[in-house]
């Protein structure tokens, strides 16, 4: 998928739920090449010889560790990989990033500090600095000799990011920009050489600034004990009078809110891919701690329930790895694209990253709440072993739980989906109205009652249906209130689920088509039960989302009619989910690891 072909369209962000998509044009894991391959070896072997066997002395506070992981890392060409040769860096695609991501996302605490550092650390040099700021700092970045930190979040600003209080004043000789004020939950503090900070200048223009660690000025507080993660660096960072140039200004004065909040695209799609990696190797322990431990003579994989859980968990990530993969995919077409008018690619990625805002945003709700049922499943299956901080599920779980908050909530990123593309739609970029209308029509005629064709056949149809009633929905809402529907969270926050499980199913089916065009069905039978699995129960959870929107503003006669069409869009054939999971179950502990 390096190019498009003549016939190939670029989907644009949101129009999933409008359009059909294609498996031959959809990039899955399958998709990833040689080279590619090679690039990611390097990187497991990194994590698994050199960060895992450290995990235990970095969550010790061994943030020395850390900055000698990240030197190494930089060595490796792992902080640059996404960075143009000319400031350092090696310009892989999005693909090639997604795939260094997931394997980055098994090194916990360490994992945080990459992400930190790679991401928000450094992307907003890259994307807004001028030239000669690119030229200063970005190959320090991408060498690992420079550690990078961001300064958004404060006491009384947190997703409410403009409502930030840190001043910065110009002195009386214009050479320097006083800052004072207070950052808190910064990652990579303790050892950070240079910080992104957001300051209001005069008060009033929220405006992005970098600045050098040695500043004068500038304290931090005592390393925070947090629940997990605790080998990520994490304290408050003070401003007292802290001078710096006016030439690390960063961005337009005033124009700070659009570094904000465009680098958290990419941040959002990578810890998809990361959270993605950690749920795998969940996964794995728990699987392989199923095949060890023995009860009433025989191991616990044998049993029902613990099956049960097993399959469960590698349907939730296959399903997030698709929509992952289908994802980057999307990005990189894009990406393509706008280098073809001459854009150059790192400015082509945060165009691309910004038209699939809503995809990265549900990316990050699905895939932080995939790796919390993993992890809980995980410490399940382990029992009492699992509450120990001997086992490696422990630390797992307690991980985990800061990617549902990190990168903005995922209240915040539900009703950022939805909002979005209800303001795509308003903007006449998505023809929703003509769809939503269209389904109302066809509620008024008879179903379609034949029988589709193809080994997902039946499958693709559930995903057409779940899409029409998700615009039946939200057209209705959107009727309802108007422009006040974004004031109503709670329906578009099941707006949100339904949205997000529509893009995942979609992303399920496509990939699974994919794989049987190319293998034939008979090799992929555990991905056809899989992708079946994760439909039936998507279905209904979709249908719960909708009856609970529906009953949210609709009454009598609307309500009755609603809630028929409702059924009518998430109804599925019987499945036998059981004798699936279990065939899944076999698999899993036939391979002893997540072999997806």
């Amino acid at each position: 998928m390096a190019t498009l072909t003549e016939n190939q369209q670029v989907l644009k962000g949101g129009a999933f739920i409008i359009q059909r998509s294609l498996a031959e044009d959809t990039y899955t894991p399958s998709d990833i090449t040689e080279e590619q391959a090679m690039f990611r070896e390097s990187c497991r072997e990194f994590v698994d010889k050199r960060v895992l066997p450290q995990v235990d002395a970095i969550d010790n506070k061994g943030y020395a560790i850390v900055v000698g992981l990240l030197e190494e890392a930089g060595e490796l060409g792992l902080l640059g990989a996404t960075l143009p040769e000319a400031y350092g860096g090696m310009g892989v695609s999005i693909n090639t990033e997604t795939m260094l991501s997931e394997e980055i996302g098994k090194s916990y605490s360490f994992g945080v500090a990459v992400a930190a550092h790679t991401g928000i650390g450094t992307l907003p040099v890259l994307y807004f600095g001028t030239e000669a700021q690119k030229a200063k700092y970005l190959p320090g970045m991408a060498s690992g000799k420079l550690k990078a930190s961001y300064c958004l979040t404060e006491p009384g600003s947190g997703s409410d990011a403009l409502a930030a209080k840190t001043r910065a004043d110009l002195n009386a000789e214009g050479t320097h920009y006083l800052l004072n004020g207070q950052k808190m939950w910064i990652t990579n503090s303790g050892f950070a050489d240079l910080f992104i900070v957001f300051a209001k200048i005069d008060g009033d223009k929220f405006t992005g600034f970098i600045v050098d660690g040695g500043t004068p000025g500038i304290t931090l507080g005592a390393e925070e004990d947090k629940m997990g993660i605790k080998g990520s660096s994490t304290r408050q960072v003070f401003f007292e009078n802290a001078a710096v140039p006016v030439e690390n200004v960063l961005g337009e004065i005033g124009q700070g809110h659009k570094i904000a909040f465009n680098v958290l695209n990419i941040g959002r799609y990578k810890l998809c891919a990361m959270v993605t990696g950690g749920s795998k190797a969940a996964c794995t322990a728990a699987v392989r701690y199923a095949n060890e431990r023995y009860q009433f003579g025989v191991p616990i994989a044998s049993f029902g329930a613990i099956r049960h859980k097993m399959a469960e968990m590698a349907c939730r990530i296959y399903a997030a790895e698709s929509a992952t993969y289908r994802t980057s995919g999307l990005i990189h077409q894009m990406i393509t694209a706008l280098e073809e008018t001459g854009k150059p690619r790192y400015l082509a990625k945060l165009e691309a990253a910004e038209e699939y805002s809503i995809e990265c945003a549900m990316l990050k709700v699905f895939g932080s709440e995939v790796l919390d049922y993993v992890v809980d499943e995980a410490v399940q299956i382990y029992g009492g072993m699992g509450f120990s901080e001997e086992s490696p599920v422990a630390r797992a779980y307690r991980d985990a739980r800061i990617n549902r908050i990190f990168e903005g909530t995922n209240e915040i990123n539900r009703l950022l989906s939805v909002g979005m593309l209800l303001k795509k739609a308003m903007k006449g970029q998505l023809n929703l109205l003509g769809a939503a209308t269209a389904v109302q029509q066809e509620l008024m005629g008879m179903p379609d009652m034949s029988s589709p064709e193809g080994v997902l056949g039946l499958e693709k149809r559930t995903v057409e249906h779940a899409k029409k009633a998700v615009l039946m929905v939200a057209g209705a809402a959107a009727q309802t209130f108007m422009a006040k529907l974004e004031k109503e969270q709670e329906i578009m926050m099941n707006l949100a689920d339904m949205l997000m499980e529509v893009f995942v199913c979609e992303s399920t089916v496509l990939r699974t088509e994919k794989l049987i065009q190319a293998k034939g069905e008979a090799a992929c039978s555990d991905q056809i039960d899989m992708t079946r699995v994760y439909l039936e129960e998507a279905s209904y959870r979709i249908h719960q989302a909708g009856k609970s929107a529906i009953c949210g503003f609709a009454e009598g006669d609307m309500l009755r009619m609603m809630l028929l069409g409702l059924k009518r869009y998430t109804k599925t054939e019987p499945y036998n989910t059981i004798a699936a999971r279990r065939r899944i179950a076999d698999r899993l502990t036939e391979a002893n690891q997540y072999c997806y």
